[in-house]
């Protein structure tokens, strides 16, 4: 059963579209579900997000975590970003069923990979960023096996 918030963002998602020019863009998918997110950003010179948008092709979770990842990055600096994590999404939500916490996952590693764009696009180091994976079916599988 999906949660109040969930729903909200599913029915009502936010910040859905594109950025043209944007400064960064993350493109994360799992293939084992199909899902695939798109995050795009907008930073100014001081390295805060003005703008993001998302597109996802996905469940109903997919796009409400799409969603509440990008409200949680707005008006942030990309080291606070960087710190969004799938568990902060998830508790914004007020929790995922189960079977869908890789959905939360697929938003953290979506936004990893906008910064990481960013950051070579500009050829500029964020601390703590590693590269991000593009299919987190491989990290599911990781923790799965624990």
């Amino acid at each position: 059963m999906y949660t109040e918030k969930v729903m909200d963002h599913f029915e009502n998602p936010r910040n859905v579209g594109e950025i043209a020019d944007a400064s960064g863009v993350g493109t994360v998918g799992n293939a084992k579900c199909g899902d695939i997110m798109r995050i795009y950003l907008d930073v100014d010179d001081n390295q805060i997000i003005r703008d993001v948008k998302f597109k996802t092709f996905g469940c109903g979770a997919a796009v409400a975590t799409s969603s509440m990842a990008t409200e949680l990055v707005k008006g942030k600096s990309v080291q606070e970003a960087l710190l969004v994590s799938n568990k902060a999404v998830m508790e914004a939500l007020d929790g995922l069923p189960p079977v869908k916490v890789h959905c939360s996952l697929l938003a953290e590693e979506a936004i990893h990979a906008a910064l990481w764009d960013y950051a070579e696009k500009h050829d500029i180091k964020i601390e703590g960023l590693l590269k991000p994976k593009l299919d987190i079916h491989e990290e599911e599988e990781e923790e799965n096996e624990y």
